[in-house]
């Protein structure tokens, strides 16, 4: 069973960046494809971007495009996501999740694996 970590959040100003890690306990992390979403205070859970097992493959969100990237590195067990310019309305708890068999999906209950979160806020 995977067990997911999330790190890198934080306060920021608007226009500013961050970059989110999430590592992963599981020792056939490259069998996972891996995804982050967010959900901000009294919303449902969005989808923000997914990348493949092997990494050649990312999705993102239409509101992500060009100011996201996410990435993996599997000899790490890691994925990550940078974020720039980033602002006020991208204040959220970010989560990393992991699914076995569905690359890109946009959808929450389609991850087999959670972390706990962390939190984002982007002062205006």
């Amino acid at each position: 069973q995977a067990q997911l970590v999330e790190s890198g959040g934080g306060l920021v100003q608007a226009g500013g960046s961050l970059r989110l890690s999430c590592a992963a306990s599981e020792r056939t992390f490259s069998y996972y494809a891996m995804g982050w979403f967010r959900q901000a205070p009294g919303k449902e859970r969005e989808f923000v971007a997914a990348i493949s097992w092997s990494g050649g493959s990312t999705y993102y969100a239409d509101s992500m495009k060009g100011r996201f990237t996410i990435s993996r590195h599997n000899a790490k067990n890691t994925v990550y996501l940078q974020m720039n310019s980033l602002k006020p309305e991208d204040t959220a708890v970010y989560y990393c999740a992991a699914t076995e068999y569905y690359s890109g999906s946009t959808y929450p209950y389609e991850y087999d694996y959670w972390g706990q979160g962390t939190q984002v806020t982007v002062s205006s």
